[in-house]
């Protein structure tokens, strides 16, 4: 197979410099195009120093028109707003799109601009995007032009809790997503909350009941359980550079004789699911996912717990936000898009400690 060119506008954000890493290690992929407003004309690796040696090209524009015509595909690791004020009917004629912002994973554009607080400028792809999360929506994803890949938050809280809502075992109506993401998951723009003095030693919620996840996680979880839900979605931000963790908390129904699902029936759901996806690891039992575990890598870790008192079950994942929530998927859905061993640039081992 012929090597796959690859353009990333972004390139010098958390997310595109992880794209640069994962891709830089692909055998089948060659990046050509290193897209960034803030860099133009600098040498890519005086912006990144691990990739002294390993990268000499320079950054250049955001130019979507004039990249069309060198790749196969281009990432968008951009602000919200930006790649779908770039797409047009042309390009999308040349090349595939994987967009790691939320233009086009919300179906209702009324919803993405209640929530955004932005216009969107390309409602007419909206329909035709597919939702890249791999592991739900695999062979839509191989057929696609237009791919959004989920947020971070999204893609932990949505593949912890889906095979038990896909199921029906719990009332979609209880359910809370607690979560918990290092800093780099607020971006690499110079904020005062996101200070060393501001975030070392401190925890704390944001976007409480406002998060711009929440309706991702709605509509993704609503398809599974065959109607819209509405969930409580908090995240914190805590003083590490990279992971999630979710935990989150329904409300068991009970078989016909009354009695809670066992802990083997909802392993046996899981597994369902889960057995067979190289990036999900359910954990055995009692052993509950921790971000250190997953740091550097493109796996999600999983598990539960019943509470036989309260008739809920706890829910938890963990993922490297900056990999499976970010750059490691987006990759993974270009080893779908051009028919390639989806784990392909992405067999990581997490790093520890």
């Amino acid at each position: 197979m012929k090597m796959i060119k690859v353009g990333i506008i972004g390139a010098t954000g958390y997310a595109g410099g992880e794209l640069v890493r994962l891709l830089s290690q692909h055998k089948d992929a060659q990046i050509v195009w290193y897209g960034s407003r803030s860099y133009i004309d600098q040498k890519y690796s005086s912006v990144y120093g691990n990739m002294f040696q390993i990268v000499d090209d320079k950054c250049m524009d955001d130019n979507m028109e004039q990249l069309a015509d060198l790749v196969d595909v281009i990432f968008t690791a951009t602000p919200q707003g930006l790649c779908a004020s770039l797409v047009n009917d042309t390009i999308l004629s040349k090349v595939k799109i994987v967009d790691l912002s939320a233009d086009f994973r919300i179906k209702d554009v009324s919803v993405y601009e209640k929530w955004y607080g932005i216009e969107h400028k390309s409602p007419q792809y909206i329909e035709e995007a597919v939702y890249g999360l791999c592991e739900i929506n695999r062979e839509d994803v191989k057929k696609a032009r237009l791919v959004a890949n989920p947020g971070c938050y999204t893609t932990c809280s949505i593949l912890t809790a889906y095979p038990l809502v896909k199921e029906g075992l719990i009332d979609v109506h209880t359910l809370i997503v607690d979560a918990k993401s290092g800093t780099s998951g607020a971006g690499r723009g110079a904020k005062v909350n996101n200070l060393f003095c501001e975030v070392n030693e401190n925890i704390k919620a944001y976007g409480v009941a406002t998060h711009r996840h929440t309706p991702e996680i709605e509509e993704q979880l609503g398809y599974a359980a065959g109607e819209p839900i509405f969930i409580n979605f908090t995240p914190h931000l805590v003083p590490m550079n990279r992971g999630i963790l979710a935990t989150e908390y329904a409300m068991l129904k009970k078989k016909a004789d009354g009695s809670l699902p066992t802990y083997e029936e909802i392993k046996a759901v899981y597994d369902k699911y889960y057995a067979n996806e190289k990036f999900v690891r359910v954990l055995e039992k009692g052993v509950y996912p921790e971000t250190k575990w997953v740091e550097g890598s493109n796996y999600v870790d999983i598990n539960f717990k019943i509470d036989e008192r309260t008739g809920r079950i706890i829910m938890m994942g963990a993922i490297d936000n900056l990999v499976k929530g970010a750059a490691g998927q987006a990759v993974q859905n270009m080893n779908l898009l051009f028919d390639l061993p989806e784990d392909e640039g992405l067999d990581l081992v997490p790093m520890f400690p």
